[in-house]
């Protein structure tokens, strides 16, 4: 390999390396935020449902406070008879709930709420009548308006972090007299987190097996993808290369042709016998106008093409070739297929009307077309096949082998691209020296 020839190989492996990296970072990346994404939202999903759940019971402890006693601590806010049962009350609430305090709240203003009963054992201190309360600004608005509120977790530096809600405590007129707030602590909110998390840590390790399983299958897609691509332009330039390559031969024989038609003509004018070359030069024109009819009128142009290099193929070996084609595109049937179709079984008429003498080589071919099938038809005179039913095996051949040429190839490709279309193949043998190959091709 060349220093050339190198380059490219090593730019094509440092794409591929790359591309894998950038893959892998990308199933990270996704991988990653997804567990993110919905670890997130599931934490969101159950501070919103113990904030519910906590406005529910505020809602309820606020419902079935004692408004009277209520009314009476209010006439005259201090700790009396009434503050100490209504503290009770309220303590254990708490104690049933679980919350981190339950207690009152007075909001005559849109700003600050004061914290009046704190719901906590008689022997607890230093809890204040009237003590300004941690409940935030926007909150507190609420409360003003006569709404419930839910806070976020609240970062205290004296009592922790915790959530906070609220409920009205209403008098049988409705009139809003207080309201009850329930503070729930961080802890509890992590500990019921942390459970609900480990109770769908299923969930996460499926959706990023999920997502792995999804790159990967693109991935692998993709390579199959492109690995079917490669293969049908390597089968389509193989195909075309072939024929190709016939042309070439063909017109190299022409050429070779041409050269010895020139030199017979310029020895018979060296010789002074002008009426031989004349006779020469009409037997050429002949040839030539042959060649010039080789141009079909086939709206398929891959068609055209391979029938007109077959043809010339055909005239370099003094057989005579018709064709009978339908006015169609052909167009339900890939252009390889069906050139490998044709292109093998014409190759195989022309090494059986090989094996004749000249004025005895003939091929006909038609292809047609109607609303159900496409039908192409092969005829050619030749050695009539006498072991007909192992023709389309695979290495299989009625034909002397060749140096350097595989046999027993062409029918049994011809075969399978048949098959693939739910099409039928047959070869009639017997008829004294001439073969006939018919292909039907149903239209779906």
């Amino acid at each position: 390999m060349s220093i050339d020839e190198e380059v490219p190989v090593c730019m094509k492996t440092r794409k591929i390396k790359l591309i894998l990296l950038l893959s892998i970072i990308l199933l990270i990346l996704f991988t990653s935020l997804n567990i993110f994404t919905s670890y997130i939202k599931m934490k969101k999903t159950v501070e919103e449902s113990i904030a519910n759940q906590s406005l529910e019971a505020a809602s309820s402890i606020a419902s079935s406070i004692d408004i009277e006693a209520y009314k009476q601590f209010l006439d005259n806010p201090v700790k009396n008879d009434y503050y100490w049962q209504l503290r009770n009350y309220l303590n254990d609430a708490r104690v049933k709930i679980g919350a981190l305090f339950v207690y009152t709240l007075e909001i005559d203003n849109p700003k600050v709420s004061k914290a009046m009963i704190m719901g906590l054992p008689p022997e607890s201190k230093g809890f204040d009548i009237g003590m300004d309360c941690t409940v935030p600004e926007m909150q507190v608005q609420r409360a003003f308006k006569g709404e419930t509120f839910v806070t976020e977790v609240i970062a205290d530096p004296i009592y922790g972090s915790y959530l906070t809600v609220g409920a009205p405590i209403k008098d049988k007129a409705g009139k809003i007299i207080a309201y009850i707030g329930i503070d729930i602590s961080a802890d509890t909110l992590n500990g019921i987190k942390g459970k609900v998390i480990k109770d769908n840590l299923f969930i996460f390790i499926f959706n990023g097996l999920l997502i792995l399983i999804v790159i990967c299958s693109v991935f692998f897609l993709q390579r199959w993808y492109q690995k079917e691509v490669a293969k049908e332009v390597g089968a389509t330039e193989d195909t075309y290369q072939a024929e190709i390559k016939t042309l070439i031969t063909s017109v190299s024989s022409l050429r070779h042709d041409f050269t010895n038609h020139i030199q017979v003509l310029h020895g018979f004018l060296q010789l002074d016998k002008p009426d031989q070359a004349k006779q020469y030069l009409s037997s050429l024109s002949k040839e030539v106008q042959a060649i010039r009819s080789l141009k079909l009128n086939i709206d398929h142009p891959g068609l055209a093409i391979l029938l007109q290099t077959k043809k010339l193929t055909a005239q370099n070996h003094n057989i005579d070739m018709d064709f009978s084609v339908s006015q169609d595109a052909f167009n339900k049937i890939k252009t390889t297929d069906l050139i490998k179709i044709l292109s093998n079984l014409i190759d195989n008429a022309i090494d059986a009307a090989n094996e004749l003498p000249e004025e005895q080589r003939k091929i006909t071919i038609c292809c047609k077309a109607d609303d159900n099938q496409y039908e192409f038809k092969v005829t050619n005179t030749g050695p009539n096949i006498v072991q007909a039913g192992q023709i389309f095996k695979q290495g299989f051949s009625t034909k002397k082998p060749g140096i350097g040429k595989i046999r027993g190839q062409g029918l049994f490709i011809v075969n399978e691209i048949v098959n693939k279309y739910d099409g039928q193949i047959s070869i009639d043998s017997s008829k004294h020296l001439e073969t006939t190959a018919i292909v039907t091709i149903p239209i779906k």
